[in-house]
């Protein structure tokens, strides 16, 4: 017998929201600004971002660590890369997010009755502003940001910490997010079903359930 889901738990970036302003074009904005030809990508950034969570205390700091790094790697001065960093940071707005369509619409709906948090990798000061200029600020009855409050996801450490909060179960527990190597690893990992929403990816970890748009959760896929 399954037992009945009754606690979700939602991912931010690329989950409930996304930036007007994607990475990629401030990428290419720093570069054009020093007047360098490319040599890292943005997926390049985010794949090391895990590196510099634990060991860096905001966002901007994590982010000028992590392209002085790269920069390294590719005998490129470090300085260079703190310099693209530094335009990068200038131009990011982290309250300049839209909605994914059906995001507002699903956490007001399984508010109404289940025990809703967010497990999100990434610093407070960035996220809260997301989530004010969402109008979700008090939506949430627990947030964790991981790499800040615990170990960066796929860690199961701040799903649990998020479910203690909660007084939640894994076994009667999901986690909703994009990332395959963070979210479904990291849910599945702690124990909890996981629930995708679908990037075009090829799935693998493969997750519990999959959402084409977060849309979908107006009927649950659990559910089903």
């Amino acid at each position: 017998m399954t037992t009945s889901v009754d606690t979700v738990l939602f991912d931010i970036d690329d989950t409930l929201c996304e930036y007007r302003r994607s990475g990629d074009e401030l990428l290419t904005l720093a570069f054009d600004a020093h007047d360098v030809e490319p040599f890292f990508t943005i997926e390049d950034y985010y794949a090391r971002y895990g590196e510099f969570a634990e060991t860096t205390d905001s966002i901007d700091e994590l982010r000028t660590e992590c392209f002085a790094g790269i920069a390294d790697d590719n005998d490129r001065d470090p300085s260079l890369g703190r310099a693209l960093a530094d335009v990068y940071t200038e131009e990011r707005d982290h309250r300049n997010v839209r909605a994914l369509p059906g995001a507002r619409e699903a956490v007001a709906a399984l508010a109404d009755d289940h025990r809703v948090g967010v497990v999100t990798n990434g610093p407070p000061a960035m996220q809260s502003k997301k989530l004010a200029a969402l109008g979700l600020d008090d939506a949430f009855e627990t947030v964790v940001h991981a790499g800040y409050d615990a170990p960066a996801k796929p860690d199961p450490a701040p799903f649990h910490r998020a479910l203690s909060a909660l007084d939640g179960d894994p076994e009667s527990s999901v986690h909703i997010g994009n990332s395959l190597s963070s979210d479904v690893a990291g849910a599945q990992a702690a124990g909890l079903q996981s629930v995708w929403l679908d990037d075009g990816s090829e799935p693998d970890p493969v997750p519990d359930h999959t959402l084409a748009s977060m849309e979908e959760l107006a009927n649950p896929p659990w559910n089903a």
